[in-house]
């Protein structure tokens, strides 16, 4: 079964005309210098263009456009706080889908303590969330280096992961429920908050990684967990990554659930943030070719959760395995070593260019990846530098690649499909994902083709078919 989108028209000005007067001429943008942020990413690989952005207040408001792009056959592009990493939230360049910004449904809706789960809107960032659920002595969980700018939608449409994925599952497991308008400006409300509904098809389930493709989510009800009482963060030297792989699942049988961040760097990808991002302040006398940055989480104290760290750190299965250590004393410290871990992906930047995969691996075959991937990249393109780092407690590898020193930046991007090709067939072979949590949209979308069976293809476009026949919904992205 193959995909085929019906064609889709360009809006005659009566048509914009019509959907500018439902959201408000303040909140539709036709000028090219309003449209311009969010005609691009972050990396400014991906541009587009559209006759209009509208930004709608309400869910009526998104269902009203949705009908008309419907019956109009309009190609309709959600869009949260325009952080995603593959393209997905931008329109196409040569055509003239329209842009539906959430970033005005940024209400709490509902936060119920009892019950332990907020209903916010769509457009509300990560931030925020945080903000009311700490307000109520709750945590919620989710946490992304982007969360001051990214959207609650947004994370949905892409299951977004973070640091603690490893404790608390990525956004799939994070949401109860949603509300969501469909194709054809049916509101679905979805915003059921009980741990158990065993009544058919888990339809939530479907927004959530779908890209916006199948619905546009307005809000969610999100589950919400309690405030551990303390936190202790520690950073390690090791080695190999087989070592690593024993300290990790030395410090999982100890710490439990309450082991909520084991993220590892490559010693490359530890030297650039020391050596670029003027406020890392590394705690060794010398880098290792492997660090580790670990938090274990307490419900009684701070003293608690150190005192577990420390023991985990002395037990003799881990200790041998230690090249180095460091305990932070006070959450100044922490934020110190976090700094470390966060800053990768910006540093990188000031090496040059920098090919990104984002890709998943079952645990107990990490070090043999990466020892393959690397032998790979050397033989694709010599003197590229692998800079390995990412969450080794869930399998998510941020396997990126920097330019050779002095190479030509944009000769050596223009060899990103090379690459990454050569990557991706790798990662087939160890059983992985193409993509671990920045989902497909345009970056990946050919490589699904070859990442997914034939039927697995062919159930996601019959579902696609089903719930958007005149595919208006993000036109060109993941199928």
């Amino acid at each position: 079964m193959s995909y085929s989108a019906p064609p889709l028209a360009e809006p005659s000005s009566e048509v914009i005309a019509r959907l500018v007067a439902l959201v408000g001429e303040q909140h539709a943008f036709t000028n090219p210098s309003d449209q311009a942020p969010y005609l691009t990413e972050w990396r400014n690989r991906y541009h587009g263009k559209t006759p209009v952005v509208l930004r709608p207040g309400t869910t009526e408001e998104v269902s009203e456009i949705l009908k008309i792009a419907n019956q109009e056959h309009i190609g309709v592009v959600a869009q949260g706080g325009n952080t995603g990493l593959v393209g997905g939230q931008i329109p196409r360049e040569a055509h003239a889908d329209i842009v539906l910004s959430v970033q005005r449904l940024n209400r709490l809706r509902r936060l119920d303590k009892d019950d332990r789960h907020m209903i916010i809107e769509a457009g509300a960032t990560l931030s925020a969330a945080h903000d009311y659920a700490h307000e109520a002595n709750l945590q919620f969980p989710l946490r992304l280096a982007s969360e001051g700018s990214a959207s609650i939608g947004g994370s949905i449409a892409t299951n977004a992961g973070g640091v603690h994925v490893l404790a608390h599952g990525s956004m799939r497991a994070l949401t109860l429920g949603v509300e969501a308008v469909l194709a054809n400006g049916d509101v679905w409300d979805g915003l059921r908050t009980l741990k158990k509904d065993n009544t058919g098809y888990n339809l939530k389930d479907l927004m959530a990684g779908s890209e916006g493709t199948l619905g546009i989510v307005t809000a969610a009800a999100l589950k919400l967990v309690p405030l551990p009482a303390g936190v202790a963060t520690a950073m390690i030297g090791a080695e190999t990554l087989a070592d690593i792989g024993e300290i990790f699942a030395a410090l999982s049988a100890a710490a439990g659930s309450n082991l909520i961040a084991f993220e590892f760097m490559s010693a490359r990808a530890f030297d650039f943030v020391v050596q670029h991002m003027p406020e890392s302040r590394a705690p060794f006398a010398k880098s290792y070719p492997w660090t580790v940055l670990i938090d274990v989480a307490s419900c009684q104290s701070e003293d608690v959760a150190r005192e577990t760290l420390e023991q985990c750190l002395a037990d003799r299965s881990v200790s041998p395995r230690l090249r180095d250590s460091a305990l932070a004393a006070t959450q100044t410290q922490a934020q110190d070593l976090w700094r470390l871990r966060d800053g990768v992906s910006e540093a990188q930047k000031y090496e040059g260019g920098s090919i990104k995969h984002d890709i998943s691996i079952p645990i107990g075959r990490i070090a043999k990846f990466i020892a393959a991937a690397d032998a790979i990249v050397a033989k694709v393109c010599p003197g590229a530098r692998p800079c390995p780092f990412g969450h080794f407690g869930d399998g998510n590898i941020h396997y990126n690649v920097s330019q050779p020193e002095g190479a030509d930046t944009a000769q050596f991007l223009e060899r990103w499909n090379e690459i990454q090709d050569a990557v991706h067939a790798l990662v087939t072979e160890f059983d992985g994902s193409i993509s671990a949590e920045h989902g497909i949209g345009i970056m990946k979308r050919d490589a699904l083709k070859r990442a997914k069976s034939d039927v697995e293809l062919n159930m996601m476009r019959a579902i696609k078919t089903a719930l958007d026949p005149n595919g208006i919904l993000n036109p060109g992205k993941l199928l």
